[in-house]
């Protein structure tokens, strides 16, 4: 038996599986701005988990952030509470047995890499488009780390082949101006809309107005498709992937399925740019998917 964690800003949630068979699920809060009982909340699970079930298993944990290869410590977690910590060994210690712990957006690509939408793809690059916008890279069924554990983090490079009105571009909280992420992220497709309008509407509700022919709500969904598909050239041109997937709020778009890979064929370094790019099969549930499938 498999079982992953995903410690997330909100809750926690565990998953077991048997084979690709789900067992079980369960989810408690998250104890917010509190470490020391993060380390028991994901003791409490596992323990019901492993009493529900009658068996044992092996462990993985899915986070916001990156155990960093200098310090061994969390990084780069918007559950910041964990930063500082070392977060793999406390848990090993508590639980006593090996943890294997990852970026929840390598843990989003290892579950459709494994059993979702990439099955049977040699590399497969997985994108999170939600409040922030996470990569996750698998190569042959495991997942790319990286010298300092940061391979996939596309969001945090400059938008490229940038247009008009696109540089500098926005201030990121990670100190730089312009990175993919504050185009690409659901606060950065409502903030295409504002400067619009005027008006403050999630990235759900532009999609909406779109549908419903808002001139406004299109224009700022062209804007964002051409974004993507600029961003995800560079990915290809790059990584050269089988197949890109999508997760996070904005997978939910119909239209960028369509309109996305033609619009990227020019800025692709090849003859032809054929490269699918398809929604996650396991929606919100492959980051505690993939965390548990850290274990081969």
């Amino acid at each position: 038996m498999r079982i992953g964690i995903d410690i997330g800003g909100t809750k926690i949630e565990a998953i077991a599986l048997d084979g690709t068979s789900e067992l079980m699920r369960r989810r408690v809060a998250a104890p917010r701005g509190d470490y020391a009982a993060t380390i028991r909340a994901v003791c409490e699970i596992v323990a019901a988990v492993e009493s529900q079930t009658g068996q044992t298993g092996t462990i993985g944990v899915g986070i916001p952030g990156a155990i960093s290869a200098t310090t061994g410590l969390v990084k780069n977690a918007n559950s910041t509470w964990l930063i500082g910590h070392p977060l793999d060994r406390d848990l090993e210690g508590a639980l006593g047995r090996p943890v294997r712990l990852s970026n929840d957006a390598n843990c989003f690509a290892l579950s459709e890499a494994t059993d979702g939408a990439g099955t049977g793809a040699q590399i497969v690059f997985g994108v999170i488009l939600g409040t922030g916008t996470g990569g996750g890279v698998v190569v042959n069924g495991r997942v790319l780390d990286g010298r300092h554990r940061i391979a996939g983090e596309w969001g945090h490079n400059p938008m490229p082949w940038p247009r008009d009105g696109e540089c500098p571009g926005p201030a990121c909280y990670c100190g730089q101006t312009g990175c993919i992420e504050t185009f690409l992220s659901g606060p950065g497709l409502s903030a295409t809309y504002r400067s619009m309008t005027g008006r403050l509407v999630d990235a759900e509700g532009i999609a909406r107005l779109a549908d419903g022919g808002d001139a406004n709500a299109v224009q700022s969904l062209e804007l964002y498709e051409s974004r993507l598909a600029r961003a995800l050239a560079s990915i290809i041109n790059v990584l050269d992937p089988d197949v890109i997937v999508l997760g996070g709020g904005l997978s939910n778009i119909g239209r960028l399925y369509r309109r996305v890979p033609a619009l990227w064929k020019p800025f692709v370094f090849s003859d032809s740019a054929d490269t699918p790019l398809v929604a996650a099969c396991h929606g919100d549930s492959s980051g505690v998917r993939g965390a548990a499938w850290l274990w081969p």
